[in-house]
């Protein structure tokens, strides 16, 4: 406002203004550069928490974000979820699942809360009980190990 107001003034003669006129300008524009790579790496982060909590954020970092950016999380949610959807023929294909290279198939898992029913592709029914162990395939038990209900036992 006070820039405007300056401009006016150094349009009616004053050309002392300009110079300051300028600078502000210029660090209105730094403010402006700074604020938008601030936004762009929180958008990177929340990205992220996609890719690692799965499709259900943790109600603490949910607490942490603005209703913007839980609006963002849940189109993006979205937008992944047709994506994945219309690759991989009739199933699609989760690309969230084995973000890390698996070393084998099957893994040893210990459950840490009672989760209910774990049904396989077999159509084997796993009843999660807290403490329980089981060993299961990698990638139909990864995404509750990221949401904390199983826990990878490492021999």
């Amino acid at each position: 406002e006070r820039n405007q107001a300056d401009v006016s003034e150094a349009k009616s003669g004053r050309a002392d203004l300009i110079f300051l006129i300028r600078f502000r300008h210029c660090c209105l524009l730094r403010n402006q550069r700074c604020l938008l790579a601030y936004l762009y790496d929180r958008l990177l982060r929340i990205r992220a928490l996609r890719w690692e909590y799965g499709s259900v954020l943790p109600n603490t970092i949910q607490f942490h974000m603005s209703a913007e950016e839980v609006e963002w999380f849940n189109r993006y949610k979205k937008s992944l979820a047709t994506y994945m959807r219309s690759v991989g023929g009739e199933e699609g294909l989760d690309l969230t699942q084995d973000i890390k290279p698996p070393k084998s198939l099957y893994i040893e898992v210990r459950c840490l809360r009672d989760h209910g029913e774990f049904e396989i592709d077999d159509g084997t029914t796993i009843l999660l009980k807290k403490n329980s162990q089981h060993f299961l395939p990698r990638w139909k038990c990864e995404q509750l190990i990221r949401q904390g209900v199983l826990e990878h036992v490492l021999s």
